[in-house]
């Protein structure tokens, strides 16, 4: 069943959401021309039911993958399953598989909220806007629970991959993977993976998290007549995620890097105590190429 959508628009986009369906970003386009910002979706896709075949979903109460089947908090070990058949690894957090509740909607904003009980009680927020061109998405997470418990926050956008596409996202070092993709070592960056300045997407697989990253980026996508200028708060890592072949790539701006629960220093993670929140947030400014700045 194809589930209940929620629409906003500016005078130069338009954008659908599933809050159903983990609070999910559906579609994003130009109104006057229907191109696609997001990696585009149809009701196939929305009949699947799964955030990841979407436009974008939130990241809660961590981002990416956990190893070692849980981890510490301060009274004791949190346990956690797999919750992917596409990976062997907790991934995500909880907050993209459960429904999200409307608590107000405008025409050019929308707020959603989650009360989760899974893996611990939190509360998540988002709130979607829109206004001349930029989407700005805010992301909070408020912790519930009586014991205190370490909380990471992420973004996963899908956006649209041809031959010409460029980035631009500056970060000074990067985490390498092993084969289960879990970070070994932080370097400095690969040449073949700068984009200090507008630079092409690798043609091999990249799925690595980017660090000491300023928070900008910028796609630009020539072959399809747009830029979007955007900037994250609440993040200096970004995961790029790069399948050769498929249409799309990922920038996902997060708190910290994969498997931060058991890096030294969690780094990224905030210790959060009852009533305390974190919070991130995301604007993407859309520009058509060739025309004066909106």
């Amino acid at each position: 069943m194809t589930p209940d959508l929620l629409e906003l628009e500016d005078q130069f986009t338009r954008l659908t959401l599933a809050p159903e369906l983990g609070g999910s970003l559906v579609n994003w386009t130009v109104r006057s021309t229907g191109q696609p910002l997001l990696r585009h979706n149809d009701n196939q896709a929305l009949n699947t039911g799964l955030p990841g075949k979407l436009g974008c979903y939130p990241l809660v109460p961590w981002s990416n993958r956990i190893a070692q089947g849980g981890f510490d908090c301060p009274d004791g070990w949190l346990a956690l399953a797999p919750n992917s058949l596409a990976d062997p690894l907790p991934i995500h957090g909880s907050a993209w598989q459960q429904p999200w509740q409307v608590v107000s909607q405008t025409q050019d904003e929308v707020v959603l909220q989650l009360d989760s009980s899974t893996p611990f009680a939190y509360c998540a927020r988002q709130r979607f806007h829109l206004s001349e061109g930029r989407l700005s998405i805010d992301l909070q997470v408020t912790h519930l629970a009586e014991n205190p418990a370490w909380h990471g926050l992420g973004l996963h956008p899908y956006f649209p991959r041809t031959a010409n596409t460029r980035l631009q996202a500056k970060a000074e070092q990067v985490w390498l993977c092993d084969g289960s993709r879990l970070p070994t070592a932080r370097v400095e960056r690969p040449a073949e993976w700068d984009f200090d300045q507008l630079n092409a997407l690798p043609d091999t697989l990249v799925d690595n998290g980017f660090c000491a990253w300023d928070g900008h980026c910028l796609i630009q996508q020539p072959d399809l007549g747009y830029e979007l200028d955007c900037q994250a708060t609440g993040s200096d890592t970004y995961l790029l995620y790069c399948p050769p072949g498929l249409g799309f790539f990922c920038i996902e701006p997060v708190s910290h890097p994969v498997n931060a629960h058991h890096l030294p220093g969690r780094p990224g993670l905030r210790l959060l105590e009852k009533g305390q929140s974190s919070e991130l947030g995301f604007s993407l400014h859309y520009r058509p190429l060739g025309y004066p700045s909106i």
